[in-house]
């Protein structure tokens, strides 16, 4: 005889319908995770591998320290920074695609980006040429601005392999290869202290020791991604050969690279700009010193909440290639809840530790006692940035960088930037003010990439995305699918 089968009543389909709910946001909050915590390694490692050598040049003398550290902050404003926003139009564009099937053209999405970027890198190189004159011109003091250009000089063959690894990173993270990525960033890091210290230590090649140990490094890192997605299955569908539609995506590429760019320059140029105008106040040592601090700390923490916008970007750009917007908001959704539990866990640790944490920099009391005082405004600002990260990567991810590239002027440089001259010069908060400044330029860019990503429609982002991929298949693409 049979058992009869139950009927379900009103509560248990209820708690039917809970369970499923919260398998479905169990399994998307492994997504991110799947994606965001190994990035947080490459992302950290990647950023080591041009800052390590500062701080062995600082065993040296004080001239190398200073020289290196000012041409490290020109390069990064003039060169990587470029290369690194532009590359993040991949995320719009490999990410779709690759959500929506089409995966030749993220293979010659990747090609065209390498080639672009290589373009960008000449005009780059020439600048760097001139750092010395650039420098002495901006009334830097000769001699640092002499070995400060030579250091320039010497990261110049740098650029081309980190146009190259910014490009494979975009590529396997939009489809959500990321360990290859950690290993092969831990052994490049590796690699470069162990090189680093024998060029400077023991073959007293200095400064240009320093800046080839980053270069070379970076080409142990290409080769180890290109070897891997020459012979791996993982990368197999999206394998696609140099062909004449490389030359035809450039222009769909550069109409997302250059608000791309713009997106990121905007924000890390004034953060460099707020560094300089505190040369000029009173007691300039001290006010530079803590800054400088302030801003090693938010950049290091940085790499967490933008390897959670790195997890939005792909899986909202995978989700919107495969028509699906509800899968796209369910995403967005997952990443804001961790990345929300993360901020406050940071914001909340640093201001306990923060009467100690000025020691991890300098043993003198008044850099000490002054790192307390900005503490709470680093706070407010690592919760804002962390926001804005995970909020920047939903743009990445969707395509509309151009409306980020307005909202991170608009915050920065007709809000930011005007209250921290304000604060710090007219009302003499000194340092304070001008972080102050900062701190209320990513309050608006959070706040309107908040209502701007509310008001999304996800729906008509989702057709256009797949309108987009579907419109401008290349001919060759066709015959393979």
């Amino acid at each position: 005889m049979e058992a009869e089968v139950p009927l379900l009543t009103g509560s248990n389909r209820d708690s039917e319908s809970g369970f499923r709910r919260w398998g479905t946001i169990s399994r998307e909050l492994n997504r991110v995770n799947f994606i965001a915590l190994p990035m947080i390694v490459v992302t950290i490692s990647q950023y080591l591998l041009r800052t390590s050598p500062i701080f062995m040049l600082g065993h040296l003398d004080e001239l190398s320290l200073s020289s290196a550290s000012i041409a490290t902050s020109l390069c990064n404003v003039t060169g990587f920074s470029v290369l690194f926003g532009m590359a993040s139009a991949l995320e719009t564009l490999c990410g779709q695609a690759y959500g929506a099937g089409q995966y030749l053209r993220v293979g010659t999405f990747t090609y065209g980006a390498i080639l672009c970027l290589f373009l960008v890198c000449i005009p780059v190189s020439l600048l760097w040429i001139y750092t010395e004159k650039l420098l002495i011109f901006f009334g830097q003091d000769p001699l640092i601005s002499a070995e400060a250009g030579k250091f320039a000089i010497w990261l110049i063959p740098t650029l081309f392999p980190y146009a190259i690894l910014q490009s494979l990173v975009r590529y396997l993270q939009t489809q959500s290869v990321i360990i290859p990525m950690l290993w092969s960033s831990l052994v490049s890091l590796c690699f470069q202290l162990a090189l680093c210290w024998a060029f400077i230590f023991k073959l007293n090649l200095g400064n240009a020791g320093a800046a080839l140990s980053i270069g070379i490094s970076y080409w142990v890192n290409v080769i180890l991604l290109v070897l891997y997605v020459r012979y791996s299955t993982n990368c197999k569908k999206t394998r696609s050969s140099f062909s004449k539609d490389v030359f035809v995506i450039m222009r769909e590429f550069f109409q997302f690279a250059i608000p791309s760019a713009v997106m990121v320059c905007l924000e890390w140029w004034s953060f460099e700009l707020v560094i300089l105008l505190s040369g000029v106040l009173p007691n300039p040592q001290l006010e530079t010193s803590v800054l400088s601090i302030c801003l090693t700390i938010t950049s290091l923490h940085y790499h967490i909440p933008y390897s959670f916008g790195a997890a939005a970007s792909t899986l909202v750009s995978n989700e919107l290639g495969a028509g699906k917007p509800q899968a796209a908001r369910l995403a967005l959704c997952s990443v804001l809840v961790l990345s929300v539990a993360e901020f406050l866990i940071a914001s909340i640790t640093i201001y306990i530790c923060r009467s100690i944490m000025g020691y991890a920099f300098s043993d003198e009391k008044e850099v000490v006692n002054h790192v307390q005082e900005m503490v709470p405004f680093l706070c407010i600002s690592i919760i804002m940035d962390s926001l804005q990260a995970v909020l920047s990567g939903v743009a990445r991810g969707s395509g509309w960088q151009h409306i980020g590239a307005y909202v991170n002027l608009g915050a920065y440089y007709l809000v930011g930037i005007p209250v921290a001259l304000l604060l710090g010069f007219v009302l003499h908060l000194k340092g304070e003010g001008l972080w102050s400044g900062l701190v209320a330029g990513a309050t608006v860019q959070s706040l309107s990439l908040s209502l701007i990503t509310g008001l999304t429609n996800w729906e008509k982002q989702a057709r256009e995305a797949r309108e987009r991929i579907f419109a401008e298949k290349s001919p060759a693409e066709n015959q393979a699918n």
